[in-house]
């Protein structure tokens, strides 16, 4: 049996009728750049995320830099966020040579640890404190991190928080004012529309999402250049601009988002039911159940994971191992100053994590496999 990572022509088969027609109503238009395409995803994702402003942008990397551009983060400022997760997180914050300081994980969720947070700010000086221009936490694999000792952190050294929802929208946090969606809580959220997500676009797409009206303002002027109006430049900026090609197929894939989450949920049970008599840990729930969207879904293994990995793969199974190397091991992150064994949650994850099949379509016979073949590589 072959059962692939991912399998968008699966997810093609049940929309692409009004997929196609909305990219030819584009093409109709002549309409190839922003519009109302563009103004109308932006205004349901605002709606869905729960927030006021949202910005379509040319990817999730352009997201995560655009944010820290609008806060005006600049050479010599710091940035702090974690050491695991996709390298755009941490490169952004390098490409405007800023610096980056990294705080280890918590092993259950794979995301920034609140209490070495706490313990990474309280040992800065009042000069490195008033250098800090944004905390970044990530909301890795689909799970927020734990956002409410975060903020008050943020809040009480006065620093914005950027949220990277890269593989989160959708996802929820039990928060202390109630429920809030991943990319509502800080001063900006980022999301990626890169086609492997739970919610993919046909190419690279990505939105800003912000709560203040001044700081959305700027968003939208960076995004083009800092015109406004046109040929007249009140800052810099960039070609950040959504695609509305990208807009339309989005607009058509966000009202099926929540039964896709709803499915990717079911798909995790079952798996964690089927193995649950292997030596294998499946994720963890911080929160509640609802609240995780499965965008990976990621095992540890205890060992051999590269013997493991190449068990699955000679056997059909699409397996992935999201991220084998952590920021500050990184070839081009050495000049950080940072060592083996600084970061060891961080360094455990990316030795022992495997991600597997967890998209919508999945069958339960093709999960059976695949718990099947995970059996017989320990047995």
């Amino acid at each position: 049996m072959n059962v692939p990572l991912l399998d968008l022509a699966a997810q093609l088969k049940t929309i692409e009728e009004p997929l196609k027609e909305a990219v030819l109503e584009v093409i109709d238009s002549t309409r190839y750049i922003m519009g109302p395409k563009v103004d109308a995803l932006e205004s349901e994702i605002a709606e869905y995320v729960g927030v006021p402003h949202a910005i379509g942008v040319s990817s999730g990397t352009d997201a995560l830099l655009l944010a820290l551009m609008a806060l005006e983060v600049k050479p010599g400022d710091i940035v702090v966020t974690t050491p695991y997760s996709f390298f755009a997180t941490a490169g952004v914050v390098a490409r405007l040579n800023a610096d980056i300081k990294l705080v280890d994980i918590d092993p259950t969720s794979f995301n920034i640890d609140p209490n070495k947070l706490e313990e990474f700010l309280t040992s800065c000086s009042d000069a490195e404190q008033s250098r800090i221009k944004a905390i970044v936490p990530v909301h890795l694999y689909g799970q927020c991190a734990d956002m409410d000792p975060i903020l008050a952190l943020a809040k009480k050294y006065e620093i914005p928080v950027i949220e990277d929802g890269a593989q989160a929208i959708g996802s929820k946090y039990p928060s202390s004012a109630g429920v809030k969606q991943a990319g509502s809580m800080g001063d900006i959220g980022c999301f990626s529309f890169f086609p492997s997500k739970n919610l993919g676009g046909i190419g690279d797409g990505g939105m800003v999402v912000a709560k203040d009206a001044k700081v959305a303002e700027k968003l939208r002027l960076m995004r083009n250049h800092g015109a406004h109006p046109k040929y007249y430049h009140a800052m810099i900026g960039g070609n950040f601009r959504l695609d509305p090609i990208q807009a339309a197929v989005l607009s058509v894939k966000l009202p099926h988002l929540d039964s896709w989450h709803a499915q990717r949920q079911e798909n995790a049970q079952l798996y964690n039911e089927l193995l649950s008599s292997t030596p294998v840990e499946t994720p963890q729930i911080c929160y509640e159940r609802s609240h995780h969207i499965y965008n990976q879904y990621v095992i540890r293994v205890p060992e051999k994971r590269d013997e493991f990995r190449k068990y699955l793969t000679e056997n059909g199974i699409g397996n992935e191992v999201y991220y084998p190397v952590p920021f500050h091991l990184q070839e081009c992150f050495q000049d950080l100053g940072y060592k083996q064994g600084d970061f060891p949650m961080s360094e455990d994850a990316a030795s022992h994590t495997v991600a597997l099949p967890v998209y919508p379509e999945i069958t339960n016979e093709m999960q059976e496999y695949v718990a099947k073949t995970i059996g017989n590589f320990y047995s």
